[in-house]
């Protein structure tokens, strides 16, 4: 779905994050979108979250959000390392709605042995898409960590504040993250 933008995701509108959700047929599934728009995480850290991860002992969501190192993308030199989000208090309502259930996992297969693939919420979310009309945009699961970060970046979040969010290790990286618009770029050479 990316060959319109040069290998990158689209980044997502407010409005395409709503049609999303509006198309997604679960409870469950609308959550996991939800965690992706508010962390910016990856799906694949996602699907392997833990109930404790995500709640306290007595079932309220907790004020972080924890992705243990192991089920983060690696490092070309294999490293990886756990990261925490502070929760947004939408996502907070959201997780607060919520009932995990005794299973450990925040996301179990059908089995309840172990988490849902990420092939499996792949294509449930590029239904998503497809019910919303948004097929030719250039939309896969990675635009929601595009959107979150362009998001922090337009609303004037320094950059290295963005790259400590999101266990980026240097900025090179980060910054293929961040959309320019043909706008930001006008309004700049505007001030000259």
């Amino acid at each position: 779905m990316k060959n319109d933008r040069c290998g990158k995701a689209a980044t997502l509108t407010e409005n395409d994050y709503s049609k999303l959700r509006r198309n997604i047929k679960t409870l469950k599934y609308k959550l996991l979108l939800d965690l992706a728009w508010y962390t910016g995480e990856r799906w694949g850290a996602l699907v392997q979250l833990r109930v404790s991860d995500v709640y306290n002992l007595d079932s309220s969501p907790r004020d972080v959000i924890t992705f243990r190192a192991a089920t983060r993308k690696k490092r070309p030199d294999g490293s990886c390392e756990t990261r925490q989000v502070p929760v947004h208090p939408v996502l907070f309502e959201n997780l607060r709605s919520y009932q995990p259930g005794s299973n450990p996992w925040m996301f179990p297969n059908r089995e309840g042995d172990k988490s849902v693939t990420w092939r499996n919420v792949y294509a449930i979310f590029m239904k998503a898409v497809e019910n919303a009309g948004l097929t030719a945009k250039g939309i896969s699961t990675h635009s929601t960590r595009r959107s979150f970060i362009t998001k922090l970046h337009n609303n004037g979040v320094a950059t290295a504040t963005i790259k400590k969010i999101t266990g980026h290790r240097d900025f090179k990286a980060l910054e293929g993250y961040i959309d320019i618009s043909v706008n930001e770029i006008r309004g700049a050479i505007a001030t000259l």
